[in-house]
C-alpha cells in the first residue's frame, strides 16, 4: 500500500483511501476531527466493534443501515432492546449479523444508559495521548495500540463494557481524534499542523 497518494482532485491523502469515494469522503470529512458526544462517541465505539475482523469500508457502507436499525445509536433506546430485538437484527442483510456484537452493542448501551449525561465522552477522552510534535511518516510507524489503548480498555471492560479491545479502541482513537494519524504529507495533516 502506498502511504501518501495523490488524487484525482490533486490532493495528496493517506494511502488507505485509495480511490474508494467512500474512503475519499470519510478521511477528508470524518477521520481525525475531535468528535465529542455521548451519543456520538457511543454510534463510534459500536462500529468500531463491529468492524473487528472486517475491513472498515465495510462498516462505512452499512452505517446508514445499522444507524436505522439500532434507533439512532441513542444509548437509552438500544439499552431497551430484548431478544425480539436481537433476532430482527439477526436477519437484517444490511448490517453485520453477528450475535456477539450484536448483544454487546446492546450491552454496552444498558452500561452507558446507566451514566451521567456527558461521563462517556469524558472517560473516553480521558485516556487521549498528548499531542505529538509531527504526523507518522508512513503506516510503519502507527501502532495497532498504545498504552492509552490498553488502559482504556481495561477501564471498559472494568464497567462491562464488550468488544472493547486494545485495537478496536486504537482504532475508535483515531477516527474519533484524539490521535491524529494523518500521515506527513496528507493535506489533513497539513491542515491540522
Amino acid at each position: 500500500m502506498i502511504d501518501v497518494l495523490t488524487g484525482a482532485d490533486g490532493r495528496r491523502r493517506c494511502g488507505w483511501t485509495g480511490d474508494d469515494p467512500d474512503y475519499l469522503r470519510y478521511h477528508d470529512e470524518e477521520w481525525g476531527r475531535p468528535l465529542h458526544g455521548d451519543r456520538e462517541l457511543f454510534e463510534k465505539l459500536s462500529l468500531e466493534g463491529f468492524q473487528a475482523g472486517l475491513s472498515w469500508i465495510t462498516i462505512l457502507r452499512k452505517r446508514p443501515r445499522f444507524r436505522e436499525v439500532f434507533a439512532g445509536f441513542a444509548p437509552q433506546a438500544v439499552a431497551a432492546f430484548d431478544e425480539k430485538d436481537v433476532e430482527r437484527l439477526l436477519a437484517d442483510a444490511g448490517i453485520v449479523r453477528h450475535r456477539g456484537k450484536i448483544e454487546a452493542v446492546i450491552g454496552n448501551a444498558r452500561v452507558v444508559a446507566e451514566m451521567a449525561v456527558g461521563e462517556l465522552d469524558a472517560l473516553l477522552w480521558s485516556f487521549a495521548p498528548s499531542r505529538r510534535a509531527g504526523h507518522p511518516l508512513s503506516f510503519a510507524e502507527v501502532p495497532a495500540t498504545t498504552p492509552e489503548s490498553a488502559a482504556m480498555s481495561r477501564e471498559l471492560r472494568r464497567r462491562g463494557f464488550r468488544f472493547v479491545g486494545p485495537t478496536t479502541l486504537y482504532a475508535l482513537m483515531q477516527s474519533s481524534g484524539m490521535v491524529d494519524d494523518h500521515l506527513d504529507g496528507c493535506w489533513r495533516a497539513a491542515s491540522a499542523a
